[in-house]
């Protein structure tokens, strides 16, 4: 008889792109413990260094630890290398090594870059690979160039650093500072709240990053033909502008008042935008009207846009719901966007989405404010910006215990990696069956 062949194991492309950034997680929390990490010159504690690199790798910036006055030179650079490598992906950075230094990329590995990077064909793996860490590199530079000649005349030669350290960490919507050391513990850029010269790049860099190469690749390709644009640019486009539109309009005639009209205008647009997803702030965001924290959790669960570095549901996942509540009261059978009917599937998979995250968020919150006796709302807030990775925080941050900092560890890692890749990577399915059951009517509403 002859023997029976070997059994290959089979790993999803799902389970690859979670421990990918599992181990990104594990090597950089090795390395935030050495003593040459430390500003003091001493380990910092393991759950400490665990949570700062969950919330580098997936691009939060939650801290329990001031950067800047926390870590040394050396821990400062880690934390970048794993902003960068976290913002543009695990998996694409790996595979962009591979491919840099002349190996060809297999199958498997084009079809897991494929699904990390949402791109829509096999085919066009590596030229959009290509065009990510060309762009990547070109506008980190443009945006540290931009930045250095405001930090250097204010913080002397270590200003080249600064403008570097945040430059990336806006593109890569990560949220990290290191301006501790110069303007107090945890002041992020609010000591910049009336530098144009500051905020409008960092703006500029956040919706770079959070709109995602995908349609950066489109808008490239077709630049100012906006008709030939796909409908999915059409939609993060028009969602992008929406969302930040309306809420800025809404904070420079509720929050912003007190302030002169240009500072009012900065603080406005920058607050808008900075909640999908990069965590910077340039006010007391404990000072914000309940309505403006309410308002600035639902930005947090949006998130940015598909294939970006950006968290949260996605404006596409927003944008589907929305035409589908449309659809609904027009009493169209499908819905639509931009003259084109959505396919059914993606609808039901945003709702799928909407539902996750909305359980996550509640939850998450529900479990932090039982554990620690914190009311609801602040602990929705802690929630929606760590799973929607997006690092602001109304100081809850820093002083919670381990468990509840192990449910913002969780919700960091989810809301990076993503809800459905979860759902991919480990619950079991059948397939697709060519059966179907008999209809039945339901009364909704």
């Amino acid at each position: 008889m002859d023997e029976a062949p070997e059994k290959k194991l089979k790993v999803s492309p799902w389970i690859i792109i979670i421990l990918g950034f599992a181990a990104l997680i594990l090597v950089g929390t090795v390395l935030l413990m050495l003593p040459v990490s430390s500003r003091t010159g001493k380990a910092v504690p393991f759950f400490d260094a665990a949570f700062t690199a969950v919330s580098a790798v997936c691009v939060t910036g939650l801290a329990v630890k001031d950067t800047a006055t926390c870590w040394s030179g050396f821990g400062q650079g880690v934390l970048l290398t794993l902003i960068q490598t976290g913002g543009l992906g695990v998996v694409t950075v790996a595979a962009s090594v591979t491919m840099l230094s002349g190996r060809k990329l297999s199958l498997f590995t084009r079809s897991t870059v494929q699904n990390a990077m949402s791109a829509p064909k096999l085919g066009e793996v590596v030229g959009l690979m290509r065009f990510v860490l060309k762009g990547t590199l070109a506008v980190e530079l443009l945006g540290a160039a931009a930045l250095m000649p405001t930090f250097v005349l204010k913080f002397g030669t270590k200003g080249i650093w600064f403008a570097v350290f945040h430059s990336v960490s806006a593109f890569c919507n990560a949220g990290f500072d290191i301006m501790g050391s110069e303007t107090g513990a945890f002041s992020s850029l609010t000591a910049f709240s009336s530098s144009a010269a500051v905020t409008v790049p960092v703006m500029l860099l956040i919706i770079i990053g959070g709109v995602g190469f995908l349609s950066w690749d489109d808008i490239c390709t077709h630049r100012f033909k906006v008709s030939k644009y796909c409908t999915q640019t059409k939609i993060v486009l028009s969602m992008t502008c929406i969302l930040i539109a309306l809420p800025a309009a809404w904070l420079f005639f509720v929050d912003m008042r007190d302030l002169p009209f240009a500072e009012r205008l900065l603080a406005s647009l920058f607050q808008a935008v900075t909640p999908r997803t990069a965590g910077f702030n340039t006010c007391d965001l404990t000072r914000l009207s309940g309505p403006s924290k309410a308002m600035t959790i639902v930005l947090m669960l949006i998130g940015g846009s598909p294939g970006s570095t950006a968290g949260g549901m996605k404006t596409t996942t927003f944008a589907l719901l929305a035409a589908n509540v449309i659809s609904v009261f027009g009493k169209k059978d499908d819905a639509e966007l931009f003259g084109r009917r959505i396919k059914p599937a993606a609808v039901r998979t945003a709702g799928a989405l909407f539902v996750m995250y909305l359980t996550l968020f509640f939850t998450g919150a529900a479990a932090i404010g039982y554990i620690e006796g914190l009311p609801l709302e602040d602990c929705m807030f802690e929630t929606a910006s760590a799973l929607g990775t997006v690092g602001l925080t109304l100081g809850l941050t820093p002083v919670l215990g381990l468990l509840s900092r192990a449910v913002l560890m969780l919700l960091m890692f989810i809301g990076r990696v993503g809800g459905m890749t979860f759902v991919y990577a480990f619950l079991p399915f059948n397939g697709r069956s060519n059966s179907k059951l008999p209809i039945e009517n339901i009364t909704v509403g």
